[in-house]
């Protein structure tokens, strides 16, 4: 089973939860072990929460950031993908309801992590 840490504005976190709901559900042949925040963490210091999240990041392989309209907004999410990409891990992007069309250009790392792109108007993969 992957172990995944996803990647989503506090604000999309009800359409996030769909995707916890559907791992959780037999009918779905989806299986992976989240290992992104449940809750947020009770700290406003900055530095505390990136080394909360870090630990999570380091415990998985794969990194899904779901991406709605505002996705782009967000320094967190930016940080978080930085950490993924930076430990190797492979990406997924997918797309929300109503969230952007996704358009991706993507290359190669050092560690040869792979980035995938899902949405509603595209679909591909870069490994």
């Amino acid at each position: 089973m992957k172990r995944v840490f996803i990647s989503f504005r506090h604000e999309d976190k009800p359409q996030v939860n769909g995707l916890r709901l559907l791992a959780a559900n037999d009918k779905f042949d989806i299986e992976f072990y989240d290992e992104s925040l449940q809750t947020a963490i009770d700290s406003e210091d900055a530095k505390y929460i990136k080394a909360k999240i870090r630990e999570k990041i380091a415990r998985t392989s794969v990194t899904v950031c779901m991406v709605s309209p505002l996705t782009h907004t967000s320094s967190w999410v930016n940080w978080e993908l930085e950490e993924s990409f930076s430990k190797g891990n492979k990406i997924i992007c997918m797309g929300l309801k109503d969230g952007p069309p996704i358009a991706v250009a993507a290359a190669r790392s050092a560690t040869e992590t792979a980035l995938v792109c899902l949405g509603s108007q595209l679909s591909c993969s870069i490994d």
